[in-house]
């Protein structure tokens, strides 16, 4: 099948676009290669600080003759995704002295739960986390130890982190290896009707826990198609996991295999082999191209279209927002998972999961093909499917055909024409919109505003019956330099009760929204922010606005608007406290959030 216009045309412009900043990184990249395995540069003094810990494999690894492996863990045990991570190092070196190798842990990097912080003051720390974590993994690289690295990271924050500061170690190759989704719990859609009956009153606090806890049940990532699973998606598609691993359930006989798998992969793709694939190859215009095919084609979470540009800029590589709204607007819908359906993830993989998607998008000749990934050459390798035989991973040839077309359903015959995501332009800025759960009806709303500098006074508003006609609800100053651009994911249950009710609602803001966002129509991400005299601050309660996904605008219709001077805020609460103080250095030099909100790169 011949490669999609609308794809190869984005791509190009892609490849055109980032040339100067590529040919820089790739230079870079090739010079760091050329001085060959980094321990041959370190003393004998450095490098017995490297190996004193290291018993029986101090040998192989003074001797300098067998690969090393770094292993970059985010493991911690409050994070149900990552909680599975404990065991592996342990896992990784005992598969690396079965092959005559050596692996080490190189360092922790830190990572949060946006589930515990949500609409909590920690939130505003979670998307500079990202920027720690990809300095985290610099410090973790920077020993020169390491010919090859295994990142364990999942969730929101962790594996655009970690790629950012895999890319900028891009001259060492490194497999990413996921821990797989919870089994399946209460189911999301029930989840979520608690949530709005706690919301209105009908139900109390014990209800809305015993709801909770049914839902978060065990380890692994939680279950609806948020960012953490997108993520997941993401580096399956992008050919940075081994394939078929991206959805197979924690502490399962095939989990600890593929894990295993992993780091004898990663042995076999560093410069001592035959098979040499650094990161800085991989991190290429067309991989980023099929990530965000991925994204579309499965309605994935909105905070990817932020992590994307930082990521690639890493790499060298400019994505800008119009390449995601148009690659969306040739990618079909593939994937009904909550919030976009009732399935989760482990549905959605039973169906026939990434196999089956990337078959039928290349078929269709929507995704690039000729790429290098970890597992080899052609995005083709991972539409086979892993086994398990003789405690040995082999792959058999994927689904020919979804086993279930209610969750997934072929290219050539999707759930929609087009991909789950629209830019959004217009007086008010740029912003973007997830549209994939929002119901057609409902995607142009056209209302009176009601301003708000502070998520909490939006459902103080709404249980004091403030919230009775149509409206659009702003809630400004929520970007990256007012207060590290928190999501607003808990103004959810308010916001579709209003919906419920009847009522045209949306939401406008230069904050975010979870990767779980719904049927409510809210417009993301604002650029410029209120913080930094963007549109939304010249806002006033009970102006017009209409926010069109169909045309993709997002405009005040209120005369003379332009001409107004931007109203400030009192901002001084959110550089303290729950560690704020930490971070001011990140809020003063953070970038647009068109730009990916980075500080780093």
């Amino acid at each position: 099948m011949p490669m999609n216009d609308t794809i190869a045309k984005v791509t190009k412009r892609i490849i055109e676009r980032s040339k100067p900043t590529r040919d820089v990184y790739l230079s870079r990249m090739a010079q760091a290669a050329e001085e060959g395995p980094r321990r041959a540069h370190l003393t004998c003094g450095n490098q017995a600080h490297a190996y004193a810990a290291m018993g029986d494999d101090q040998g192989r690894l003074a001797e300098g003759k067998t690969p090393n492996l770094g292993i970059v863990t985010a493991y911690n045990d409050m994070l149900s995704a990552h909680q599975p991570y404990e065991t592996y190092p342990d896992l990784i070196r005992d598969e690396a002295r079965k092959n005559g190798a050596t692996a080490q842990v190189a360092g922790g990097v830190p990572a949060m739960c946006d589930g515990v912080t949500q609409g909590q003051v920690g939130m505003e720390l979670s998307l500079f986390s990202r920027d720690v974590i990809a300095l985290s993994t610099g410090v973790s690289l920077s020993h020169n130890t390491y010919d090859s690295a295994l990142y364990l990271g999942i969730c929101d924050k962790i594996v655009p982190g970690l790629i950012i500061g895999a890319a900028t170690f891009g001259y060492i190759p490194g497999i990413f290896v996921p821990a797989g989704p919870m089994t399946s719990g209460l189911p999301n859609e029930e989840k979520a009707k608690v949530r709005k009956q706690f919301a209105t009153g009908e139900v109390g606090r014990d209800e809305l826990m015993k709801a909770e806890m049914a839902s978060y049940h065990g380890p692994g990532t939680c279950t609806f198609y948020g960012t953490a699973n997108s993520n997941q998606m993401l580096m399956e598609i992008m050919g940075l996991h081994l394939p078929g691993a991206s959805f197979v359930n924690p502490h399962t006989p095939l989990r600890e295999a593929l894990t295993k798998a992993a780091a004898k992969r990663a042995l076999e793709i560093t410069a001592q082999g035959n098979d040499y694939r650094p990161m800085s190859d991989i991190l290429d215009e067309k991989a980023f191209v099929n990530g965000i095919i991925g994204l579309m084609a499965t309605g994935g979470s909105t905070n990817l279209v932020l992590h994307l540009p930082a990521m690639a800029r890493a790499a060298g590589v400019i994505l800008e927002m119009e390449d995601f709204d148009e690659i969306s607007s040739a990618t079909p819908l593939m994937a009904r998972v909550y919030p976009n359906g009732l399935a989760d993830v482990n549905h959605f993989h039973a169906a026939g999961g990434l196999q089956y998607l990337i078959s039928s998008l290349l078929d269709d000749g929507i995704l690039h093909e000729d790429v290098k990934t970890v597992a080899g050459d052609g995005l083709s390798i991972y539409t086979q499917d892993p086994k398990l035989e003789h405690d040995e991973i082999t792959y058999v040839p994927g689904p020919e055909a979804s086993l279930n077309e209610k969750i997934l359903r072929p290219a050539s015959d999707a759930f929609a024409a087009t991909g789950g995501l629209r830019q959004l332009t217009g007086n008010l800025g740029e912003g973007v919109m997830k549209v994939s759960a929002v119901k057609e009806e409902h995607r142009i709303v056209e209302a009176p505003v009601r301003v708000f500098h502070d998520q909490a006074d939006v459902k103080i508003a709404f249980q004091n019956g403030e919230l009775t006609e149509d409206t659009i609800v702003v809630v400004r100053f929520q970007g990256p330099t007012a207060n590290g651009m928190p999501e607003l994911h808990s103004l959810t249950p308010t916001l579709t009760v209003l919906l419920d009710r009847g009522l045209k609602v949306a939401l406008v803001t230069d904050g975010r929204m979870s990767g779980a966002s719904g049927k409510v129509p809210a417009a993301i991400h604002v650029s410029p922010e209120a913080a930094n005299g963007g549109p939304l601050a010249k806002l006033k309660d009970g102006d017009m606005v209409r926010v069109d996904a169909v045309q993709g605008t997002i405009s005040c219709l209120e005369d003379g608007f332009d001409a107004r001077v931007p109203v400030s805020a009192d901002l001084s609460d959110n550089g303290h406290g729950i560690g704020r103080e930490l971070f001011e250095p990140f809020r003063r030099n953070v970038g647009l959030a068109t730009k990916g909100a980075a500080v780093v790169v």
